[in-house]
């Protein structure tokens, strides 16, 4: 018997090395175990013969394909002669470290391994949060101003600490140099300092900023990546078969190559921030070339020309500089990159191909962060994928161009007052005759009950400015009020309405045939508060964009939470204009240069994308009150708004009851519990269920409720 076993268990050792699937052994024991205690002697004994020969299976393929791999792809030097060459300075170096910090941290450094959410804490410069309260209940307060300003710059998007810091700066013993971070990384405060001197013409100061900037983000990078050389994060902790010697040294040490790559990201995001700025290196040179070239140094702009085109070899304007460079210089003039940039270049480019064989054989992944990684060093199948995001790229350009041809709007008699091109920017319009007087006043005896039962508001001070007052209703809370009688059915019903004439106009205009879902509707009102309006510099809404956050300092909108990035379009449909100021105007990317005005009036609306090309903002509302109906959509049905599909559902419900009231008094039934708000006779909103769609037809379930703040 012990013989028969011994030869079973060759002929499977043997059958591993052939290629087939081989059950894992640990499944098939447990299955035998199971068996087992169920009394199955037949099936016990079946299947822990198959996890011995399946045990014995892997040991022999694992043996077979070392022998294999061994004489394919042989080590230098000959079997020994690698390991102690390269594994020797590794184990001397790993001594190195150990003893290092051993001595400078006590008791072991093993006591230091934070958890991934401590350290992630820790990044996100959680303890500032707590210290500003601690030094604050002190009465240390610079130091808890430091503290929350050190915190509110990394997180700008925390409501609370941004509250805290308007207070902060009311104090009147609180010094303006209080307001610190005290985390600053001096690249960037030279980076932004170099730049806005390089704007200003001013090139002497700009070199010297950006020369700065640039040698601090060298010193950030390396100390970056030096940390990257610390213990195996396993990404997948429940991964049942640990990987042997060369896989484990292959996987940690792809891990650290992919780190120190991703370094450049970290020192290229400004804090509170989540995006880096792109080309953050290269930039500095492209910078720098020139303003040492209006500064008169034609021998460093040549130097930064040349450093630039080791990232873009290919680059027609500059090289066109170079030669220029050169004529001024004199051909025998040595002209050559930095070294600090050969040896960043060269070291990236060594880290890349082998982070890609790694992608392509191993079945590893890699984003890449640099736009200048040649192309020959990707992997065919990567630039196949590379090729298609282009292409859909090219598409989307293309259907841009096409939406310039417009089909016809959907509703007769509205007007297209103002276009693009009138309003200085690109996909912006204005229509007129959108809701008749009549309507408009519907809708402004609605907005009295979002004064007195709003959806969170309920005329607070408005969330951007202490000068006017703030009222919201959602189209769920206009139905719910028109539930229990507080409003009339048919003004609730005429918001549904209003807006959704508005997206189908919207929809026809900038995407025909592309659905525009609704992601947020919301019937708002500004109010001058009287008294406070004297002296007043601030803007009703600041300047900002509807899918990203907005930089006008770096020239750039981050699309990152806290925006709403799903957004595509926006639209706002105003009822009223007797009142002062609360206009919308557009700007360029610096918030500050007005490109276009739109001037409130009933049954105006105003469309536009929600991106960083359309920056907007609101005059201050001085006298009287401004309402309107604020939209916004988006491509993702995955993102369409949850409240209006209830209460559609609310309005269909209502028909319904409706019709069965219509019914029983035919047949002399007294109604006497419908609410003495609703209408006997309506005399608009009352076609019957069928004509138009049923709410939810083309739905499915979404987990997020948008609500009443999503305007901010």
């Amino acid at each position: 018997m012990a013989s028969l076993l011994c030869l079973s268990l060759l002929a499977a050792a043997a059958a591993a090395t052939s290629p087939g699937r081989l059950v894992p052994f640990d499944l098939l024991y447990a299955d035998g175990v199971r068996a087992y205690l169920a009394r199955d002697w037949a099936r016990a004994a079946e299947l822990l013969q198959r996890a011995l020969h399946s045990y014995a299976g892997l040991r022999a393929a694992r043996r077979a394909c070392r022998a294999a791999c061994a004489r394919e792809e042989p080590f230098p030097g000959g079997p020994g002669r690698w390991e102690a060459a390269l594994l020797g300075p590794v184990l001397q170096r790993a001594g190195c470290l150990q003893r290092c910090l051993g001595r400078r941290l006590r008791p072991a450094p093993s006591a230091h391994r934070a958890s991934r959410a401590v350290r992630r804490d820790f990044e996100r410069r959680e303890p500032y949060n707590y210290l500003q309260v601690a030094f604050f209940q002190l009465k240390k307060l610079d130091q808890a101003v430091s503290a929350a300003h050190t915190f509110f710059v990394a997180n700008p998007q925390h409501l609370q600490m941004r509250e805290d810091i308007e207070k902060y700066r009311r104090m009147s013993g609180v010094k303006p140099d209080s307001f610190r971070d005290l985390e600053a990384t001096p690249h960037w405060e030279a980076y932004e300092t170099g730049v806005q001197h390089y704007d200003a013409d001013e090139y002497l100061q700009a070199v010297a900023r950006l020369e700065e900037s640039l040698s601090e983000a060298l010193s950030a990078l390396e100390e970056c990546r030096a940390l990257c050389e610390g213990p195996w994060e396993d990404e997948d902790e429940e991964e049942e078969m640990q990987p042997g010697l060369y896989e484990a040294i292959a996987a940690h040490y792809i891990q650290v190559l992919k780190c120190r790559q991703q370094c450049i990201l970290e020192i290229a995001t400004k804090p509170g921030r989540i995006s880096a700025t792109e080309d953050f290196i290269p930039s500095h040179l492209d910078l720098l070339q020139f303003a040492y070239s209006q500064a008169g140094n034609q021998t460093l702009a040549a130097e930064c020309a040349a450093s630039y085109l080791l990232f873009y070899p290919t680059d027609e304007p500059m090289l066109e500089k170079m030669k220029q460079y050169r004529t001024e210089l004199g051909e025998d003039a040595a002209v050559t990159a930095r070294q600090s940039i050969q040896h960043y270049v060269q070291r990236s480019l060594m880290e890349k191909k082998l982070i890609y064989y790694a992608v392509e054989h191993l079945g590893e992944t890699f984003n890449d962060p640099d736009l200048w990684t040649p192309d020959e060093l990707i992997p065919e199948n990567l630039k196949e994928k590379y090729r298609e995001d282009q292409e859909k790229q090219k598409q989307e350009a293309l259907d841009v161009e096409e939406r310039e041809k417009r089909g016809p709007l959907p509703f007769e008699g509205i007007a297209v007052t103002m276009d693009s091109q009138q309003m200085n920017g690109t996909q912006r319009v204005v229509f007129d005759r959108v809701l008749t007087e009549s309507e408009c006043k519907d809708l402004l005896r609605l907005t009295k009950a979002a004064g007195e039962a709003g959806d969170g508001y309920r005329a607070r001070r408005s969330p951007h400015t202490p000068h006017e007052r703030f009222e919201g209703l959602t189209v769920l809370k206009a139905m719910q009020l028109a539930q229990n009688g507080d409003v009339e059915w048919r003004d609730a019903k005429l918001l549904l309405q209003a807006s959704e004439k508005s997206r189908k106009i919207i929809e026809s205009y900038f995407t025909p045939g592309k659905k525009l879902h609704f992601s947020f509707t919301h019937l708002v009102c500004r109010t001058a508060v009287d008294g406070e309006q004297e002296g007043r510099m601030d803007l009703s809404h600041p300047v900002h964009a509807d899918n990203c956050l907005l930089d006008p300092e770096g020239q750039e909108c981050w699309k990152e939470p806290p925006a709403y990035v799903y957004r595509d379009y926006s639209g706002i449909l105003y009822l009223n204009d007797d009142f002062q100021g609360g206009g919308l105007f557009f700007t360029e990317m610096d918030t500050v240069t007005v490109t276009a005005e739109v001037h409130p009036k009933c049954g105006r609306l105003v469309a536009f994308s929600s991106g960083k090309e359309n920056p907007h903002g609101v005059w201050a509302v001085s006298r009287g009150r401004r309402c309107a109906v604020a939209l916004w959509y988006t491509h993702s049905q995955e993102h369409a708004e949850q409240e209006r599909v209830k209460a559609e559902e609310l309005m269909e419900q209502k028909a319904v009851e409706q019709d069965q009231a219509d019914g029983d008094k035919h047949q002399g039934t007294d109604r006497s519990g419908r609410s003495s708000s609703e209408p006997r006779a309506p005399s608009r909103g009352t076609k019957p269920v069928d004509q138009r769609q049923k709410p939810g037809s083309d739905r499915k379930q979404h987990p997020k409720v948008l609500r009443a703040r999503d305007e901010f």
